[in-house]
């Protein structure tokens, strides 16, 4: 835990900004390297049917998308535990998955110091969700049977 950092306002955004910023970077590789990856793997190339294809390619997608936003929720945790924003006995990736998602049980809360972190989670996540979204539904509009003909 950081002693040196009290839960300032200042501070809050700082650590909240810091952790959103890592979290962007983190987003931006790993969608170009989907965004790579499927350019790589046209559709009207190979030996797989399209369809097989197609499918390969959003399961990959959703696949690499889920564990990119789990690391991503994980960064959050730690960056909980790095300024003892929780109570004791936290469990910090259920927390910071409630946060991410905006689901908000209520159950757990920050410690009053740093209760801006779990809305500076939610904005990130929402925004780092949307994002996923935007990617799987481009890549559908432009890999799908559809863009074939």
């Amino acid at each position: 835990m950081l002693s040196t950092m009290d839960g300032s306002m200042f501070n809050q955004v700082v650590v909240g900004g810091g952790a959103s910023l890592a979290n962007l970077i983190i987003h931006a590789i790993l969608v170009g390297a989907i965004v790579a990856t499927v350019h790589r793997l046209r559709m009207d190339q190979g030996s797989l049917p399209r369809f097989l294809r197609y499918t390969l390619v959003i399961v990959a997608t959703g696949t690499l998308l889920v564990v990119g936003h789990f690391g991503e929720v994980v960064l959050w945790a730690y960056t909980y535990h790095w300024v003892g924003a929780t109570p004791p006995n936290t469990d910090l990736i259920y927390f910071a998955f409630g946060n991410y998602t905006t689901l908000g049980y209520g159950d757990v809360v920050p410690v009053p110091d740093w209760h801006l972190l779990g809305p500076l989670t939610a904005l990130n996540g929402v925004m780092l969700i949307g994002w996923s979204t935007a990617l799987i539904f481009e890549i559908l509009r432009r890999s799908g049977p559809q863009a074939q003909s």
